[in-house]
């Protein structure tokens, strides 16, 4: 089967997500081309599982400060770029069409009648789950930017709904848990803005991510660019993370066991969504703004959750070669079936 996968590529969320489905469906034996839209082609990396993937331009949203502006999202837009890059797609070769949120495929697609699998958190809106922010621009925004006519939605937990749990590597539990190290990653801030906000808590040893990194005087602050590897190792061994309200990130965590403090985007519906639905589920804790005495009341809390979810990019790339069966409450149930929630310390 010749399968064509778009993949949102604005947040690095959707690519880690992307890159366990790649080595899934390779496995299986699946012809994958990939594309990704939403930065400029120089801007992505660690993309050697993509085998020969291509860039188009595709349509993002702007932020400033940590908050989301659909007036400067609009104006900043190529309407006639976007429209050129869906008329230029040709999909008449491909058996499949996933879109993980990416706009270009999925309305492609659309145009050439051709069904769309869409896959990720997004989908998971169009079923009954915690919903927070929203606004009628922020659900026309959901409804319509990468429309898909089957959506697996994708959640930390399932409320009753038949959605599936998050897409994410499943490594053994860490043993080795460095209980004063945090892992920061607030690629929407200023990073300097960060640093200083961290400075005073000295007893802790702070490694913070950004696509720009900061300039720390400071021994207990390390500022560290973008890697996929590098972060994947400091996120092993941390106690926890302080991140903005990103689906997968927050995925990740849970699955090893870190304690989690979210800062979600403003104005951004799925973020604040997110925030609220780990605080329902007692998984993590939240701020709207840049707090230092919420972050001191954090990093003194030593409670954390550790999710086992299953693997669940196997789990569709079986239900794929079954041939896309409806996914009734029978077949979501059994998945649920095998996650666990368990409360730890560090």
């Amino acid at each position: 089967m010749k399968i064509f996968y778009g993949v949102q590529g604005t947040g690095n969320g959707h690519i880690t997500r992307a890159r366990v489905m790649a080595k899934e469906l390779y496995a299986a034996g699946f012809d994958v081309t990939f594309q990704f839209t939403g930065r400029p082609a120089d801007k992505y990396f660690d993309m050697e599982v993509f085998n020969g993937y291509q860039v188009k331009t595709g349509l993002t949203f702007n932020t400033h400060n940590g908050q989301v502006s659909y007036v400067k999202t609009a104006l900043e837009a190529s309407p006639i770029r976007f429209i050129r890059d869906i008329s230029s797609l040709d999909l008449s070769a491909y058996d499949l069409v996933i879109s993980d949120f990416e706009p270009v495929t999925a309305w492609a697609a659309r145009r050439q009648k051709k069904k769309v699998l869409g896959i990720g958190h997004q989908y998971a809106f169009g079923h009954k789950i915690p919903r927070a922010g929203g606004d009628p621009i922020a659900e026309q925004v959901m409804k319509y930017f990468a429309p898909a006519d089957i959506g697996i939605g994708l959640h930390w937990h399932h409320f009753g709904q038949p959605i599936l749990p998050p897409i994410i590597e499943t490594p053994a539990f860490p043993q080795n848990t460095q209980a004063n190290k945090i892992l920061v990653y607030l690629p929407f801030e200023d990073p300097q803005v960060v640093v200083k906000l961290l400075c005073p808590f000295e007893n802790f040893e702070f490694h913070v991510y950004s696509p720009e990194p900061a300039v720390s005087k400071y021994p207990h602050i390390v500022c560290k660019r973008l890697s996929r590897a590098g972060f994947q190792r400091d996120l092993y061994d941390c106690a926890g993370i302080i991140s903005n309200a990103g689906f997968e990130l927050a995925s990740e965590s849970l699955q090893l066991g870190k304690k989690i403090l979210v800062k979600p985007l403003h104005a951004q519906m799925e973020q604040i969504s997110n925030a609220e639905a780990l605080k329902q589920l007692g998984y993590g804790h939240t701020m709207f703004d840049l707090d230092d005495a919420v972050i001191e009341d954090w990093l003194h809390n030593p409670h954390a959750v550790h999710v086992t979810y299953p693997n669940i990019a196997k789990v569709i790339v079986q239900w794929l070669q079954d041939g896309m069966p409806a996914m009734d409450a029978e077949f979501t149930e059994r998945v649920w079936e095998s996650v666990q929630v368990l409360q730890i310390r560090h």
